[in-house]
């Protein structure tokens, strides 16, 4: 009988759905984006605050938001398990991207919000 040795985190086919999942929902944004900005009667200051200002607008710009951050998060996490080997600095990059991720997070909220 073969002992197998198990090794490693196994995100694969969680990762693959995930960056699948939230590339369809920032396809579907963008194509949203553009036909909002395609229904403005002009692109000016006032139109531009008007869109931004309704509710759908924004929760569908945190969706967004968040599937991005979720989105880059596996991706970088997945090179970094590739290709850094020590795992203190694997650690510190890990902990730097969480912190990066989070403040973009808490910036696009306030963003959207601070209006």
């Amino acid at each position: 009988m073969v002992k197998r040795e198990v090794v490693g985190a196994h995100y694969g086919l969680r990762d693959w759905l995930a960056q699948r999942v939230t590339a369809v929902v920032m396809a579907v944004y963008t194509l949203l984006f553009v036909m909002a900005l395609a229904g403005l009667p002009q692109f000016d200051y006032g139109h531009w605050q008007a869109l931004w200002a309704t509710p759908w607008m924004r929760y569908a710009t945190i969706l967004f938001v968040l599937s991005m951050l979720y989105h880059a998060w596996v991706g970088v996490r997945n090179i970094f398990m590739d290709y850094i080997k020590p795992p203190g600095l694997r650690l510190t990059l890990h902990v730097l991207v969480i912190l990066a991720l989070a403040w973009y997070g808490a910036w696009a909220v306030q963003i959207l919000w601070g209006m």
